[in-house]
Formats: structure tokens, sequence, C-alpha cells
């Protein structure tokens, strides 16, 4: 079975603030590399999304899994769906507004 991989437009703002970051810190050029592997590794959640560790405590189904040590990224699949929802960067963690978002 395949899935289709969606970006919450919470992980769309994510994934715009650690190019920014990047960007400025290390060039537009590694900035693009990195976010492109990010995308990728989201993207092959289409063939085996159940990956990761369950965070019920977080919300129904919520799942977080690590990227290359530096990210996390926080999703869940419904149906035949997976909807990355956040993408944390270097110890950024959710808040407790953001967990009220997630449930």
């Amino acid at each position: 079975m395949r899935y289709t991989v969606v970006f919450d437009p919470a992980a769309d703002l994510d994934l715009a603030e650690l190019y920014d970051y990047l960007a400025s810190r290390a060039g537009r050029s590694v900035a693009r590399r990195y976010i492109g592997q990010l995308v990728d590794y989201c993207t092959a959640f289409e063939t085996f999304p159940a990956r990761g560790t369950r965070h019920d405590d977080i919300g129904a189904g919520i799942r977080i899994v690590g990227f290359k040590r530096k990210a996390s990224i926080v999703f869940r699949i419904d149906d035949d769906l997976v909807v990355i929802m956040r993408i944390l960067h270097r110890g950024k963690s959710l808040g407790h507004e953001d967990e009220d978002d997630l449930a």
C-alpha cells in the first residue's frame, strides 16, 4: 500500500524558518540541500510510515522520528494519508499550546 504524504501548514512554516536559519549561517545552497534531504526523507513515508515512536500522550496516533540527529519529525497516519505536522530542529520542542493543536 502506498500512502500520500502531506505537510501541515505548521510544518511548512517550520521548514521556511529552518531554511532562513541555515541560509544565514551556512549559505543558501547548504540550506536548500538540507531542506531537500529532509523533505525527501518525509516523502519516503509513503512506503513505510509506521516508524518512529508513538506519543499518544501528546495526541492520538502521534509519532516522532529523528532525522540526522538534528531534527524531529512529528506526524500521524490517517488511513492512507501521512500528515507531517511539525519539524523541530536542534532541540526545539513542542510547547503546551502546540500539543493542544496536535490532539
